[in-house]
């Protein structure tokens, strides 16, 4: 074989190496609630999912540098990222079965999802099998990010952080007002979102000297709470803390009302609280509600690049960003800004990149202080706010330098409301 053939041979076999090294496309498979209680969630975090997929196609634009810099899929020539969406229904088997399908049949390039803790649990054990990225954008049990899981990967707060945040408002609130608030009234649902909650906020409580005089775990999605609230009623603490999911909320919110509960402060931890469909449900009947949250409506106009995300998103999704959809959108941007980095769809490439993520604050539609994972897999950048509805609307009162409003409290009692 003369020379030149051979070398004419060598270049020719390795054509296919260099297509498979220039994949065509970028799989994702995305797995939330799109039906059951809390399909909301899901319905709205579906838009945002679809304009980070247009954004990194080219097909939107977001006229900032960060995202500039993924127009197009540089890092892979191209490549078209494409999204593949799942409905886990709020189940955590429903959630690993589908988790397991898209890795092995329809072969992702890496998994996002899930909303639900506990679905989310289930989901990455089977990613963690299998060696698939996975990034979580919003689920708040601390201990996702404490199972020496190499493949998982959150970037937003987790209950620590969250409620944290709470008790620095309640000591600073109490300087503000000259107000004392001695004792806690704990509800929290039975599932990993739930249990995490309510053991972080004991935990908290005893911390900074907080009484807790009632402290009660219910069955998620009950028919009936009349039970858990007369006994609220009875220990009348000075805030209640609820963690429930949307159908949890309303239920709580009208037995509220029916039994003539009256709480000073009711401070929760965001999901069902926050959704949109818990206001339209309970409307007026939830002023003066607050939340723990990472992002709110009313910064928008202070975050340039929330702005121009909003105008797009409003369009498509017919409301405003908020919570749910601001997290999704930063946890879909960080893995293609990684898998971008990477150059790559192999996975141990991707799992690289997201270990060094690195990603200003100012480049984000978050309040947070930018992306950065540590060995946990947990960013360490993450920021928290506080809310409170006010006239059908949640807006920030806390930090007190970056407040729209002031505190509304106490909370009218139900004989003194309009």
């Amino acid at each position: 074989m003369s020379q030149t053939l051979a070398i004419v041979l060598a270049s020719v076999l390795a054509l296919p190496a260099l297509a498979a090294a220039q994949p065509r496309e970028v799989v994702l498979g995305v797995v939330y609630p799109m039906s059951g209680p809390a399909a909301q969630a899901g319905v709205d975090n579906k838009a945002v999912f679809e304009l980070a997929a247009e954004i990194a196609n080219g097909a939107t634009d977001l006229p900032f540098p960060f995202y500039q810099r993924l127009k197009g899929m540089p890092g892979l020539k191209g490549a078209k990222v494409r999204l593949i969406f799942a409905d886990h229904q709020g189940k955590p088997d429903v959630g690993q079965a589908e988790a397991e399908r898209l890795i092995t049949q329809e072969k992702v390039t890496a998994l996002v999802g899930s909303w639900h803790s506990a679905v989310t649990a289930t989901m990455s054990q089977a990613a963690e099998r299998h060696g698939v990225p996975f990034l979580n954008p919003e689920s708040s049990s601390p201990g996702l990010t404490r199972r020496g899981f190499k493949w998982f990967f959150r970037t937003s707060p987790h209950d620590e952080h969250f409620t944290q945040v709470m008790f620095d408002f309640f000591r600073d609130f109490e300087k503000k007002r000259g107000v004392k608030l001695k004792t806690l009234g704990l509800t929290y649902e039975d599932t990993l979102f739930g249990a995490d909650s309510g053991k972080v906020m004991k935990d908290l409580a005893k911390k900074h000297g907080y009484e807790v005089v009632l402290d009660i775990q219910y069955r998620a999605r009950a028919t009936s709470l009349q039970s858990e609230v007369q006994r609220l009623k009875g220990a009348n603490p000075d805030v209640w803390m609820p963690t429930s999911y949307q159908t949890d909320a309303i239920l709580f919110t009208r037995t509220m009302k029916e039994l003539d509960f009256n709480p000073k402060m009711i401070m929760t931890q965001d999901a069902g609280h926050i959704s949109p469909d818990f206001i339209a449900a309970v409307g007026k009947d939830a002023e003066g509600t607050m939340s723990r949250a990472p992002f709110s409506t009313d910064l928008i106009e202070k975050r340039p690049v929330a702005r121009a995300l909003n105008v797009l998103y409003s369009k498509r999704a017919g409301k405003d960003l908020y919570d749910f959809p601001a997290r999704a959108f930063t946890g879909m941007m960080t893995l293609l800004d990684a898998i971008n980095r990477a150059g790559s769809t192999a996975p141990d490439a991707i799992q690289k990149a997201l270990i060094a993520t690195s990603i200003p604050g100012e480049q984000l539609i978050m309040t947070w202080d930018g992306v950065k994972f540590d060995e946990t897999g947990q960013n360490t950048l993450v920021k928290g706010i506080i809310l409170q509805l006010l006239g059908g609307k949640y807006h920030t009162v806390y930090p007190f330098d970056v407040a729209t409003k002031d505190v509304l409290y106490p909370i009218p009692a139900w004989k003194d409301r309009k």
